[in-house]
């Protein structure tokens, strides 16, 4: 089962898109004559330091998130069985699956981009390292009731939005033991209640046009489900103000790999490793979340000889230590984690790869993966 995910706001830099402009020169013109000034002169160069603004980096994004879309299919032929994309980036994901085309697509963002500009002023910041009951009872207990959950990338790395003087004062009670609270460069409190104006003057905007039925399935931010055919404007529209499920999507994947009992690989899109990093970070919860019992001097000689397996494991490619899992191992095979100090682990899925390079197999009663690196037959 493969996946492609787009990227949104944030993965943006001076220099992205470079090569894509000249392959795709009639597309670069149409975009030019769209936006009303060069699309590659702003990815390349960016003159009048104009790519961090969001009017200007909404269409920049995902023309350059277009144009690696089209590379890739003139290159491979391989489409997705899925898409995704964050914020931003739904739109490509939407683009590819056939919901309208460049120009329209084009059109669309750089007015989204247009209004998001002229937002109420705010503020916006990510907080690592504390999982979401823990950021809502913080907010509550001080009293800050007027910042909203704007993103779940991660369990522990979620987004806050909200009046940039309510953000600024989080900040003070978000300083406790590991914690991080780093302030987003946004001058909007994006993905919350106050885009409520922006969200209405969209949907008059979106009336416009049509948009038809998905080709291939998408996962919607708002709901972490595929899309609706009949509820596209609708989960369009409400994107601007909702959160963005971005954990719980990647969740869905992985629940549909696992019920259909094929390989998952998920492949980030376009410019940048933002999407590759955080999938990675979700991947990576699934295991750190259950805290490991004390381990005893038997088990920590027996993982220290398996580290050394895992040198000698890693020239072989996730695909081919799936390969050979499944041909050694059914589903059913007893095992034991070098992590975690577990008696009942046995396997409930075929070996598989995620993000296109860890191979993984899932395990009965427990939620998150195992990777093949960490675990030893009984």
């Amino acid at each position: 089962m493969l996946a492609y995910v787009f990227s949104g706001q944030g993965a943006q830099s001076r220099g992205m898109g470079k090569g894509l402009f000249e392959r795709y020169s009639e597309l670069t013109e149409i975009a030019d004559n769209i936006l009303g000034y060069s699309i590659k002169e702003l990815c390349l160069e960016d003159p009048n330091r104009q790519l961090n603004k969001t009017q200007f980096t909404q269409p920049a994004l995902f023309f350059v998130n277009a144009l690696t879309y089209y590379s890739k299919l003139d290159d491979t032929g391989e489409k997705p069985d899925y898409l995704a994309g964050h914020s931003l980036g739904e739109f490509n994901a939407l683009l590819a699956a056939g919901c309208f085309n460049l120009e329209t697509g084009l059109k669309l963002v750089k007015k989204r981009g247009e209004l998001m500009s002229n937002a109420p002023k705010g503020g916006m910041a990510a907080i690592l390292n504390l999982t979401k009951d823990s950021i809502v009872k913080t907010l509550q207990n001080n009293n800050l009731t007027n910042i909203d959950i704007a993103n779940y990338n991660t369990r522990t790395q979620i987004v806050i939005s909200g009046p940039s003087q309510d953000i600024e004062k989080a900040e003070k009670v978000f300083q406790e033991n590991d914690v991080k609270f780093y302030t987003l460069n946004t001058d909007g409190a994006f993905h919350s209640r106050y885009m409520q104006p922006i969200k209405e003057n969209f949907q008059a905007y979106i009336k416009g046009f049509k948009l038809v039925d998905l080709k291939i399935p998408v996962i919607s931010n708002v709901t972490a489900l595929p899309y609706k055919n009949d509820r596209i404007v609708e989960n369009i529209v409400n994107q601007i103000s909702s959160c963005v499920l971005w954990s719980e999507s990647v969740y869905f994947l992985l629940e549909e790999a696992r019920r259909t009992g094929e390989t998952l690989s998920i492949e980030e899109v376009g410019h940048g490793e933002v999407l590759t990093k955080i999938i990675s970070r979700i991947m990576d919860e699934e295991i750190k979340l259950t805290p490991p019992n004390d381990k005893k001097n038997s088990e920590a000689a027996q993982s220290l000889e398996h580290a050394d397996n895992i040198k000698n494991e890693q020239s072989i490619s996730a695909l081919e230590k799936v390969e050979r899992w499944n041909n050694q191992h059914s589903v059913g095979t007893k095992v034991r984690s070098v992590l975690l100090e577990r008696e009942d682990l046995e396997t409930r899925t075929n070996a598989m790869v995620l993000l296109g390079h860890r191979a993984v197999v899932y395990m009965k009663g427990y939620k998150g993966y195992f990777d093949l690196n960490e675990i030893q037959p009984r």
